[in-house]
């Protein structure tokens, strides 16, 4: 059997945590942020985990993510 291709745009963006989630930078944050107030930009700083079904997308673009 063949190896399967990682998709290099998707490792890119994303972590896969020893537990299987999938960690990815909140959008947004990245201009026109003058009339965005500082507590929405503090958020918008964090990492967060994807969707369910986002994951499972996720993990089939990134075969060999741990």
């Amino acid at each position: 059997m063949p190896k399967i291709r990682t998709r290099k745009a998707a490792a890119k963006r994303v972590k896969i945590t020893a537990t299987g989630k999938v960690m990815l930078r909140r959008p947004n944050k990245s201009h026109l942020l003058t009339h965005k107030s500082a507590k929405r930009k503090r958020r918008l700083s964090q990492d967060t985990t994807a969707s369910n079904a986002a994951t499972k997308a996720v993990k089939r673009m990134v075969p060999y993510g741990r």
